[in-house]
């Protein structure tokens, strides 16, 4: 058990049986009345934000989180197949975990695992991936100037809306966060 003084962003306790992370906390002290720390937690399961005020005296459960970057190798059905870069481990994980990060996950990339107590808690893919065009459709001569979009396919599959200047074969920096066109890539 640790104390509530022990707050810090970042920090991963237990709390009313949850796994929960410390995005925001104050330190309040009333002019009446005892101290007591203001705190926005993130849930980890769901990732839902919510306030919980906690008394000076409190005493918290801190838990362990290590992160990993492992590389993807393969789709294994309900999961997928990842990769320890260091010892060669290869382990299989949920694709619930992911959600719809997956459409942008394309083999050998590399992917940041959170383990809890040695479980396997959440997979998270780096903010940006570049990705290449597949399948479009030819823009229209004269339209350069709007900002007219038009559906794609990338590599993995996913559909995207592009601006109407992409063509096949080109490489797009994506936005993993919401699925969003952020630039072309030259290679």
């Amino acid at each position: 058990m640790a104390s509530v003084s022990d707050f810090r962003n970042g920090l991963a306790i237990r709390h009313n049986g949850d796994i929960w992370l410390v995005n925001e906390f104050q330190h309040v002290k009333p002019g009446k009345g005892h101290a007591f720390i203001r705190t926005k937690l993130k849930q980890l399961k769901t990732g839902k934000v919510v306030e919980f005020t906690f008394r000076q005296h409190d005493n918290i459960e801190p838990v362990r989180l290590e992160t990993k970057e492992m590389q993807y190798l393969y789709d294994a059905g309900e999961d997928i197949c990842v990769m320890d870069g260091e010892t060669y481990d290869q382990i299989n994980v949920s694709k619930e975990l992911i959600g719809d990060q997956i459409k942008f996950l394309k083999e050998s990339a590399n992917v940041n695992v959170l383990f809890l107590e040695g479980n396997v808690v959440d997979v998270t893919l780096p903010m940006f991936v570049e990705l290449e065009v597949v399948e479009a459709s030819p823009g229209v001569k004269g339209d350069t100037v709007s900002n007219l979009q038009k559906p794609v396919t990338l590599e993995t599959g996913a559909e995207l809306q592009v601006p109407l200047f992409i063509k096949e074969g080109e490489v797009l920096k994506i936005d993993t966060r919401d699925g969003r066109y952020i630039e072309r890539v030259n290679r």
